[in-house]
């Protein structure tokens, strides 16, 4: 697959073992779905929930192990979020580099940057638009 914005080819990268090893995990299942609903409302993103559940409690894989993802124990937990986790990222992204800007009015290239980042978030916010993740009136503003 090719990148966004380059003329390049995609980046290859490591893969996952095939066969999940579970056996050193203690933990039942309904204690790692208590746990995911604890760290989440302490204020950690999924993907950091998983990396937690990974060092600290040794779960390799939340979906091998639950057979389902983390996303969807809250989904089932009827904990909702205002916006998808990578479209939170990025606008955070881009309101620091808009401060960034206002700073440094010269900085060119982080002005490319910025205009590359507030299309990324366009884009994906028409898709989240379009499968309800979001709602219609939603802007980046």
């Amino acid at each position: 697959m090719a990148r966004i914005h380059a003329r390049k080819k995609g980046k290859s990268g490591s893969k996952r073992p095939v066969k999940k090893d579970l056996s050193m995990v203690s933990l039942s299942k309904k204690e790692v779905e208590k746990l995911i609903l604890k760290l989440y409302e302490e204020g950690y993103s999924k993907s950091y929930i998983g990396i937690i559940l990974r060092d600290n409690y040794a779960v390799p894989d939340v979906k091998a192990f639950l057979g389902k993802k983390i996303s969807k124990v809250l989904e089932e937990n009827k904990v909702k979020e205002v916006l998808p986790e990578d479209l939170k990222f990025l606008t955070e992204k881009a309101k620091n580099l808009k401060k960034h800007l206002e700073r440094n009015p010269k900085d060119i290239h982080n002005r490319r940057a910025y205009n590359l980042l507030i299309s990324k978030i366009r884009r994906l916010s028409k898709y989240y638009k379009s499968i309800g993740k979001i709602e219609e009136g939603w802007s980046f503003n």
